[in-house]
């Protein structure tokens, strides 16, 4: 039976393999340039970086793989003939493991991101004590289901690179375990969303009840000049004066130590100072930023994965091909996701920063 998702003409798979060779490199481009950014920058390299780093080292090798098949199918030689049936069992054997495995790694991502921002405390200490159990989980796993793969099904043309052949293996091997995946993912970010959304309106309730705190103080020193002014002395009465030093001294305090807890644990006092109002009128757009680009995540991820899922179920189902132009989009949707990776957890992680002010430091040694 003739392979649905393979190009008939030659012509075809030319046109197919040139598209993803260009989104191959692109990938990798994307992909490089988060390793390169974890290997420059030291504030790059926390936990949670490292877990994008080996999503981006996967998703490196992945678009290496698509460059590597597509590149012979355009220098006139065929992955399809028998001549390259060893190279094809490889190809699809190597993009079966880190197509998985970019998976298993955002998952990693969003499950580690969600411990550490919603303070459970053991579990996200668990995981930043076992880096190394974190890392060979996604290895394992996409190697052993890659294999099974090979053993049972073995991989075949599929036009720019190799794979399951079949639509429906694919669909049940790997399209219905990523949405899985995406469930889970989307499920852990909106939680995550609520729960910085709430952190933000209480440092906005914060906020607000300083503006009163701040009127109410500035009233007492306009009182207290009265005073001053009334009995003639010049400063005000030592029980005041021991009072309104008690005061200054709990409301710093107590301000300090809600700062430094963050979201853990709502205000514990009604009145604030400038220096700490100053602060947490700047927290509050950060936390409004984090929620909005945490549902950033598993968005472009499901944008990613929905025309390649939608086309498998269609010709699963129907037995028919899908056009080729939409075939070639299809394709182009899976060797793309370096590339979108790269945009949503490197632009996100303030690696454009980072690299302006490289930049600049250069010109200014010139």
């Amino acid at each position: 039976m003739a392979v649905l998702s393979a190009p008939s003409s030659p012509y075809e798979i030319w046109v197919l393999s040139v598209v993803i060779v260009v989104v191959s490199v692109l990938s990798a481009l994307g992909a490089g340039w988060i390793i390169l950014s974890f290997l420059l920058f030291k504030s790059l390299r926390t936990f949670r970086h490292q877990l994008i780093l080996g999503l981006a080292i996967s998703d490196f090798w992945m678009a290496i793989n698509f460059l590597s098949s597509a590149s012979i199918n355009i220098s006139g030689s065929n992955i399809g003939s028998p001549r390259e049936k060893n190279f094809c069992s490889f190809n699809g054997f190597m993009i079966q493991v880190f197509v998985v495995q970019t998976d298993y790694w955002v998952l990693s991502i969003a499950i580690c991101t969600y411990l550490i921002l919603a303070s459970h405390k053991t579990q996200s200490s668990w995981v930043q004590d076992h880096k190394l159990v974190i890392w060979i989980v996604p290895w394992f796993l996409s190697l052993l289901w890659a294999a099974i793969g090979l053993a049972v099904v073995g991989y075949g043309n599929i036009g720019a690179w190799c794979w399951f052949t079949s639509d429906r293996v694919r669909l049940l091997v790997n399209f219905l375990p990523r949405w899985l995946i995406i469930i889970v993912i989307l499920a852990l970010y909106i939680r995550l969303y609520f729960i910085i959304r709430k952190a933000h309106s209480r440092f906005m309730s914060f906020d607000d009840e300083g503006d009163d705190a701040i009127g109410s103080l500035q009233q007492t020193e306009s009182d207290s000049s009265r005073l001053r002014s009334g009995n003639g002395s010049g400063s005000l009465p030592t029980q005041d004066h021991e009072m309104s030093s008690s005061m200054g001294s709990s409301i710093s305090k107590s301000a300090e130590g809600d700062c430094e807890r963050g979201v853990r644990s709502p205000p514990m006092t009604t009145t604030t100072t400038t220096h700490t109002r100053i602060g947490i009128g700047r927290a509050s757009p950060v936390l409004k930023r984090i929620s909005y680009q945490m549902m950033t995540y598993p968005l472009v991820y499901m944008l990613i994965w929905t025309i390649p899922t939608t086309i498998r179920v269609y010709q699963a189902t129907t037995n028919d091909s899908a056009p080729f132009a939409i075939g070639t989009i299809d394709k182009a949707c899976i060797v793309i996701q370096g590339f979108a990776d790269a945009i949503v957890y490197g632009f996100n992680e303030n690696t454009w920063r980072l690299w302006r002010d490289f930049f600049s430091r250069s010109e200014g040694r010139k």
